[in-house]
């Protein structure tokens, strides 16, 4: 086989030559109950009623990801934090000028929002960005108001 004829041959077999190539697979598309069902399958809920037993426990922090709107019309847990959702990898991320410092300390992580599926998918995301002792608040701040737990109202923020 001279020169010319090696070469071609080399060429088909790399896969270089006109042979079909596989294609890509096509992106999976995924909607929210997909997205709400793995995480639901992952992060550790926190029931409402362990939840308010655990009021004054230094070692977890809670954490709002719900809009500023909700918490002025609705109040807040007592001493949790304001993360909207929109910005939450921003303050998670270490490298970011926007880093909170809770989000390196060894403190559990207890996300929450008005029913359990902003805070499940948020979760979620801190778990998906190196955070382990994260948890959500079953059933939300509605669900903690129903079990009597202390409101904090701030009117504005």
């Amino acid at each position: 086989m001279g020169r010319w004829g090696l070469l071609v041959f080399l060429w088909g077999v790399t896969g270089f030559g006109c042979a079909e190539q596989p294609k890509p697979e096509e992106p999976t598309k995924f909607g929210v109950k997909d997205y709400l069902a793995r995480a639901y399958a992952t992060v550790d809920t926190l029931p409402v009623a362990n939840a308010i037993a655990a009021g004054g426990d230094t070692s977890l922090v809670f954490v709002d990801v719900r809009e500023g709107d909700e918490l002025i019309r609705k109040g807040k847990i007592p001493g949790s934090v304001h993360v909207p959702r929109g910005v939450l990898e921003f303050y998670i991320d270490e490298t970011s000028s926007m880093h909170m410092a809770l989000f390196s300390s060894e403190k559990k992580i207890v996300f929450y929002c008005e029913s359990g599926g902003r805070s499940v998918l948020a979760a979620r995301l801190a778990m998906n960005m190196g955070l382990e002792e994260v948890a959500y608040l079953g059933g939300g701040f509605t669900a903690w108001v129903i079990g009597g737990g202390t409101v904090e109202h701030l009117g504005k923020i």
